[in-house]
């Protein structure tokens, strides 16, 4: 089978060694196992720790060769995506571009095989543009990711973030929304990091998507295209508990009606929660996606083999959703040459 991971974790290395020079945090240090542990401040309760799979896209393809299908990927930003509304609007905006070149790189080195998406520094709107229409215009990413948080400001829908909104509507590319590690992280520090990883990430994303429904922006811009990550958090499970409350902020359409516009993936740990997915998003809304190297693929896919799908939903689950929701294109013919000489 030919499968399509919309949810997949390259990160790269180069990016990683930049920020091993800076002096203040956010900052890594490399760790003992040929990888790096960054964290976003000083007194963080919890770090990322990364080990060398997440740089080496050779090892990650001969896994994925393992698993007896063809496997495509999807790159997703995932936590870090917070870093580049983290640091100095300058600073923020010179390290979103670095990271769009080296993914655009990646992906030329893999074409039809690796896709990316872009980081965006959301500090500043018009500068949040800048940085999203050179990495679609000039180095031809796929899409865009964004935090669920503004650095530590959770106002998303913050009313200055609107044009910017806007602009990824107009240019019909998928937006992602990945969890972060900053509105609960400290909140719900300890167990060691057992309950944000649960349930503060969780949350974070859902009050994210949440906001750009409450706030009217899903309303104004129709053709935002959302792909929420990790079975689409907690609102599945609350849009009921949303429609209820959803007279207060008077928009025309239950909340429900925008949760059902977006998209999501896979990745859960349990057969019950990709099952309730598929049943609430629909079957062309949701993606085979696996947050690789975070969980195993291997996993994923004997969880979904209990769901006991049709032929015809696995190949939309697997291959059809993804090309079809983010807009993926086959590579011409003289890239692919140029990729094998």
């Amino acid at each position: 089978m030919h499968i399509i991971d919309s949810h997949f974790h390259h990160w790269p290395r180069s990016f990683f060694e930049m920020l091993a020079k800076r002096c203040v945090y956010p900052r890594v240090t490399r760790n003992a196992d040929g990888g790096y542990d960054y964290r976003r401040k000083e007194d963080a309760t919890g770090l990322l720790n990364l080990e060398p799979e997440w740089f080496d896209l050779e090892r990650q393809f001969a896994y994925m060769d393992g698993l007896g299908h063809r496997v495509d990927v999807v790159c997703s930003i995932g936590p870090l995506s917070i870093h580049f509304s983290d640091l100095p609007l300058e600073e923020g905006r010179d390290h979103a571009l670095f990271w769009n070149e080296e993914m655009s790189a990646a992906q030329r080195r893999y074409p039809g095989r690796l896709w990316a998406s872009a980081a965006v520094p959301l500090t500043d709107t018009a500068v949040a543009i800048e940085v999203l229409d050179d990495a679609v215009g000039r180095l031809g990413l796929m899409g865009v990711n964004v935090p669920g948080s503004v650095g530590n400001d959770p106002r998303i829908d913050a009313e200055r973030l609107e044009p910017f909104y806007s602009r990824v509507a107009e240019l019909g590319v998928p937006m992602f929304i990945h969890p972060t590690d900053a509105v609960f992280q400290d909140v719900l520090e300890g167990y060691g990091g057992a309950l944000h990883l649960t349930l503060g990430r969780v949350m974070e994303v859902s009050v994210a998507a949440a906001r750009l429904i409450f706030s009217g922006i899903m309303e104004r811009h129709p053709t935002l295209k959302i792909v929420m990550s990790h079975t689409g958090g907690a609102l599945p499970y609350q849009s009921g508990r949303m429609d209820k409350n959803g007279a207060r902020v008077g928009l025309p359409h239950p909340p429900s009606a925008y949760i059902k516009r977006m998209f999501t993936d896979t990745v859960s740990p349990h057969s019950l929660g990709m099952k309730f997915a598929i049943e609430y998003y629909g079957i062309d809304n949701v993606m085979y996606g696996t947050d690789y190297p975070c969980w195993m693929p291997s996993e994923t896919l004997r969880l979904l083999d209990e769901l006991e799908l049709s032929p015809t939903d696995k190949q939309k689950l697997f291959y059809d959703n993804a090309r079809r929701i983010l807009n993926l294109r086959d590579a011409p013919p003289s890239t692919l040459a140029s990729a094998a000489a």
